[in-house]
């Protein structure tokens, strides 16, 4: 190139890891991905391997690099977003892994969670990180590690074990050991202070973690490492969560503003501005974005575990449909859902109501429900799960958002961003590119070193590409919304009855 640069962005996610390139106007250059193994070695595990997920990066971005021309010299920096929760440990000395990935979606480390309420210290965890203690998050699963893998909690303590989540494993290979993670993914592990922005002793006590193995914490947008592998000489200048990273993408900088990305699960966040959020109604008080000497900002958010993965499971598992796309054009060939209702609580349900125990149902199934009828309750079921978050925002906060943007891959499903528009009765707006996850990350990247100027100059950049305005009418919503209440309720506790 001549003149000119391009920031490039990191996509760790759950099913596959993409580079993608940007140019200084924030348009799309070039994006190269290649899908991961994912492993369920038992009900309720779910892995990956971490040296493949290296091995694709190393492909992907001089993929990208190639298709748009360019070379590392190029690249004026780089932003990593990542699958929050999901963590690993390694050797400090060699770099290789001691465990693999441990995904957000496991369930294994369900009996740490169990001890730590159990031992009355679920109000302390829920205080000082603003999260309760789950499955979800890291720090249960690194405690597990921590008692499994042999002699691994003596070498943490001697200093001999890293640990972290998956952009702190990347910048480690790509800046040459370098340990560190930025506050919104340390803010999804149980450990971190959500005032203070610091590991707490506190927190590391109720679950027994060695401070040794941690990474530093850092803002969001700042350099972090420069790059010694696969883009040599480029900063390594922002890494964010992949939810924080498409608020940041759909430039929600406003106290009020929120989105929802729907993926393999999907995830709703509500920028709370400066001020610390507090729920009692199941949303999670997590970190938005620090910028380097500002304020940290704050979200409320609600996540939904299963999203796109019930139509993969219904494509996969039960052959309800050949291709995912296909389960738009299957649900349209019916007006309603017939009376069916899918909860698709596979690994329990998550925001509001936080139940392990909980398990998938179909319910409402008579001789009149076609395959038509159950796709539609396969779409409906991420439209009400979102209707509960939003919900639970307005119960929390007390204003009910006019507008939701909405971003990744089940966006083109113009079927089910009606019913979302349908059930919250809310405008919902998709921008030009829908996967803002990667957007957010070259934003904070580029905002980090220069390229843009200001957050007003990224809020120029977004670009609305389709919108749905609500066309259901208010009884019909509230009979839905009972029916859908019904079929959760039966979902609930289904372990423990």
């Amino acid at each position: 190139m001549s003149g000119a640069g391009y920031v490039a962005a990191i996509d760790q996610g759950t099913g596959s890891t993409r580079c993608l390139l940007f140019d200084e106007a924030g348009r799309l250059v070039s994006l190269a991905q290649r899908e991961h193994s994912h492993r369920h070695p038992q009900p309720g595990w779910s892995e990956h391997d971490a040296s493949e997920i290296w091995g694709n990066v190393r492909r992907v971005v001089p993929q990208a690099l190639s298709d748009a021309g360019a070379t590392p010299a190029d690249v004026i920096a780089l932003g990593i977003a990542n699958q929050r929760e999901s963590c690993l440990v390694w050797d400090r000395r060699t770099g290789r892994p001691l465990s693999p990935v441990i995904t957000w979606e496991d369930t294994r480390a369900s009996g740490v969670v169990d001890d730590v309420v159990a031992a009355g210290h679920g109000a302390t965890v829920l205080e000082l990180s603003g999260i309760p203690p789950a499955t979800y998050f890291a720090a249960s699963r690194l405690r597990w590690l921590l008692d499994t893998v042999p002699d691994l909690e003596k070498r943490a303590r001697a200093g001999e074990v890293a640990f972290g989540t998956m952009e702190t494993w990347l910048v480690w290979n790509l800046g040459g050991g370098v340990h560190v993670t930025d506050v919104t993914n340390a803010s999804r592990t149980n450990l971190m202070n959500i005032e203070t922005l610091a590991w707490d002793s506190r927190l590391l006590s109720v679950f027994g973690v060695p401070e040794a193995l941690l990474p530093e914490i850092r803002s969001t947008a700042e350099t972090y490492a420069v790059c010694d592998d696969v883009l040599p000489g480029v900063p390594i200048a922002a890494t964010m969560g992949d939810q924080q990273a498409a608020l940041f993408g759909q430039t929600c900088f406003d106290e009020g503003q929120s989105k929802c990305t729907y993926g393999t699960g999907a995830f709703l966040l509500v920028n709370t501005g400066t001020t610390r959020p507090r729920s009692t109604t199941g949303l999670l008080a997590t970190v938005a974005y620090v910028l380097p000497g500002e304020q940290p900002v704050f979200a409320l958010e609600g996540s939904m575990a299963v999203s796109g993965s019930l139509v993969q499971w219904c494509r996969d598992n039960i052959g309800l449909v050949e291709t995912a796309p296909r389960i738009e054009t299957l649900a349209a060939t019916v007006e309603d859902n017939g009376g069916c209702y899918v909860v698709p609580a596979f690994s329990g349900l998550y925001a509001p109501q936080w139940d392990a125990d909980a398990r998938g149902v179909i319910v409402g199934l008579t001789s009149y429900v076609s395959r038509g009828h159950l796709a539609r309750g396969v779409l409906e079921a991420t439209a009400w799960q979102t209707a509960e978050v939003v919900d639970a925002v307005e119960q929390t906060s007390g204003t009910r958002p006019d507008t939701l943007r909405v971003d990744g891959g089940m966006t083109t499903n113009h079927l089910l961003m009606q019913t979302v528009a349908d059930v919250l009765d809310v405008t919902v707006e998709r921008p030009l590119f829908s996967e803002t996850v990667s957007v957010g990350a070259a934003y904070a990247a580029g905002l980090s070193a220069g390229v843009w100027p200001d957050l007003d100059a990224l809020r120029r950049l977004w670009r609305r590409a389709s919108s749905w305005e609500p066309r259901m009418d208010e009884s019909a919503r509230e009979h839905e919304r009972a029916h859908w209440a019904h079929a959760v309720d039966r979902a609930k506790g289904w372990l423990t009855t």
